[in-house]
């Protein structure tokens, strides 16, 4: 007990005497600050404790729970001797370590670590709403001889389970008590769930948890989806005591002393001085973009301009907050539909590997819960869990989601608000919360009809919305054609099973480390002349449409923000902070491209991006208008609109019978028309 009151003393010298670099007393300022703003924790960085008094320090990792206590109430002493009312007002303060350097990683907790002071990181998955506990409480004893009131229990504080006393330690009789509420000494708390990270996740493996108490001002530092490094003191469940009984194993949990957020993106991936040298070394070659390019998937052959998209998206662009809090998203999303065989899962995995923080799902196995958010209930408690899904916890990252296609129409709505503002808000069982999602989306799909029909428009080949399209920056489609390539392509796969490396490419590794780089260090700025390029490509591109009003949409404000994206990602593979006409260029060259292949009216064979944004090209709107107004003007002197007769007005009109019966079913699932009776409509 002495040696414990001599570290009392030690740590009060410590505050009272420990000057950082400056010479200024660091943490007696802090004490001030404390009494000025009625503070309940004082942060004391273990690394200055530690060149104070090293056994002071070493004592609170190996037995934290028996110094803790002590400390906590010399350090609330001294609160008092400063300011008296202090003490009336704030019962309880809190010492809070950081930068404890004993981190365990949460696979490898064991039972040596029970008891002691470590530090964890993870990422934040459940939340509890915040609680109250009952710390210390006044009973009443309901013995009509006694009916006296004490406090429980006389010395300490309970933890999650109230033990009553046996007998009243006022008249020594046992009895019956009585809890009274308004004298009850409370403390806000709150339950977490801290998970693996997913990239530290050994493959095959379901990522470890494990449940943190947070207390008094700790609540609701943090929420959902956040990389936090937690530091407490490491112990067994008294529930899980009792409610086994005699069973003599027990869960473990973490009762935490500090919380620090990581608000460095990409803080997993480590750059070591060595590394560093690679990474300029390599932002010097002149060919920088096309080894990075060729690096991508290079087991693969061809599919270049996927592959430049999938760089482009893993480097991402900027985002940008406008001084109305408006947020403006940096992040590329990428789009591949395809047919079987083309290798889009093959890129789409290698694109999860090399980006720094990933997740990787697949729509088959995806759920509108499982990649936003949900309420959960648990077993034991019937507590309500705030649990963080795919999107949240790719948060800073990129969210790979293969088989987009199989994903069921309700699971699919819930990536709009994720892909577009970026944040996941849920409202279920009286929790509403809003949880960021700032994550890459790269997915690949296959076409409707199991193989893409070029006869027909993107919005007829693939099983997606065109709200979603339209939210993808970059859009490719792979077809499988025979012919002259299937030689070098046969070539190349024999090449590979024979074990023949793809030369001039970035090593993965090195790869993975200069996106991270890249991402960290490098915000590019728009150069004039840049500027000028976007601005003349986009005026352009409007005015072919402005000049003639047969023309459909070309471009719309979307695509100009994208084209922003892009220069910005093209400036970071070369790791510069400023765009360059070139790097204009490229966007350009690469949006034209999707423009091109996937933008356009296969009708009339011109560009109309109302094919992706709609689902409907200009031409096919036209004729519907048409069609709709031959069925009103029919219906309005007869009962309604018989199929032949709308077709012979059809005709007149210039519109071919396939496209008439085809417009008819859509107006009908659209609940434009109805079937009055059999082949004959009206309008709704």
């Amino acid at each position: 007990m002495e040696a414990q009151i001599d570290l009392a003393e030690e740590f009060e010298n410590f505050i009272k005497g420990f000057k950082d670099s400056n010479g200024n007393y660091k943490y007696s300022s802090q004490l001030s600050e404390m009494i000025a703003y009625r503070k309940r924790s004082l942060i004391v960085d273990f690394t200055d404790l530690y060149s104070f008094n090293e056994k002071l320090a070493t004592d609170l990792i190996d037995s934290p729970s028996a110094i803790l206590q002590q400390i906590e109430d010399r350090l609330l002493r001294m609160l008092s001797d400063i300011d008296p009312l202090y003490a009336d007002e704030v019962e309880r303060v809190h010492l809070r370590l950081i930068n404890i350097p004993r981190t365990v990683e949460l696979r490898k907790l064991r039972s040596s670590d029970i008891n002691k002071l470590i530090a964890i990181e993870g990422i934040l998955t459940k939340q509890t709403p915040v609680k109250e506990r009952a710390y210390r409480v006044v009973l009443k004893h309901t013995h009509p001889d006694c009916n006296q009131e004490f406090i429980w229990p006389e010395e300490g504080e309970f933890e999650e389970l109230i033990t009553m006393p046996s007998i009243c330690p006022k008249c020594g009789k046992p009895g019956q008590f009585e809890m009274i509420e308004d004298r009850t000494k409370l403390v806000d708390w709150q339950k977490v769930v801290l998970q693996e990270k997913p990239e530290e996740v050994p493959s095959g493996q379901l990522p470890r948890q494990l449940e943190v108490i947070l207390e008094d001002d700790l609540v609701d530092s943090v929420r959902p989806g956040d990389r936090v490094r937690i530091s407490g003191i490491l112990g067994i469940k008294q529930d899980s005591l009792i409610r086994r009984g005699s069973r003599s194993v027990f869960d473990t949990y973490m009762k935490a002393m500090s919380v620090e957020v990581s608000q460095k993106v990409l803080d997993e991936v480590e750059i070591t001085d060595d590394d560093k040298k690679k990474i300029e070394e390599l932002a010097k070659d002149p060919w920088v973009k096309q080894r990075i390019i060729s690096s991508i998937a290079p087991s693969i052959f061809d599919h270049w301009e996927i592959k430049e998209a999938i760089a482009l998206s893993l480097f991402g662009g900027v985002p940008k907050v406008m001084p109305d809090s408006t947020r403006i998203r940096g992040d590329i999303h990428v789009l591949i539909i395809g047919d079987p065989g083309t290798a889009k899962s093959q890129i789409l995995q290698f694109a999860s590997r090399v980006a720094p923080r990933s997740v990787y799902t697949t729509g088959k196995g995806a759920t509108a819960a499982g990649l936003t958010a949900a309420v959960v209930r648990e077993k034991n408690s019937g507590d309500y869990y705030l649990e963080a899904g795919a999107l949240v916890l790719a948060d800073g990252g990129i969210a790979v989601i293969d088989e987009i296609d199989k994903m069921r129409d309700e699971d699919r709505v819930a990536i709009h608000e994720a892909m577009e503002q970026q944040t996941v808000s849920i409202a279920k069982a009286g929790i509403v919360a809003k949880l960021n999602a700032r994550a890459t989306i790269i997915a690949a799909g296959n076409p409707k009809f199991g193989r893409y029909i070029e006869e027909r428009g993107i919005s007829e080949n693939i099983d997606l919305p065109p709200t979603i399209l339209s939210r993808f920056d970059l859009i490719f489609i792979l077809i499988d054609k025979p012919g002259s390539e299937d030689q070098r392509l046969a070539l190349h796969i024999l090449n590979m099973h024979s074990e023949k490396v793809v030369k001039d490419t970035v090593n993965t590794d090195l790869l993975k480390k200069y996106i991270a780089f890249a991402r960290k260090y490098i915000n590019p700025s728009l150069t004039d002349e840049a500027k000028k390029l976007l601005a003349d490509f986009y005026v352009e591109m409007r005015k072919k449409s402005s000049d003639n009003p047969n023309t459909p949409i070309l471009i719309t404000p979307r695509q100009l923000e994208a084209l922003i994206r892009l220069s910005e990602a093209y400036a970071r593979m070369s790791l510069r902070n400023y765009i360059t006409k070139e790097d204009a260029e490229s966007a350009i060259n690469i949006m034209r491209i999707f423009l091109e292949k996937v933008g356009i009216d296969v009708e009339s064979g011109t560009m109309d991006i109302d094919t992706i944004m709609t689902g409907r090209p200009k031409s096919t709107r036209e004729k519907m208008v048409k069609v709709i107004g031959i069925i009103d003007s029919i219906s309005s002197s007869e009962e309604c609109a018989k199929l032949k007769d709308i077709i012979k007005e059809g005709n007149r009109e210039g519109i071919e019978r396939s496209s008439i019966e085809k417009i008819i079913s859509d107006m009908r699932k659209s609940g434009l028309i109805y079937e009055v009776k059999p082949e004959c409509y009206k309008k709704v």
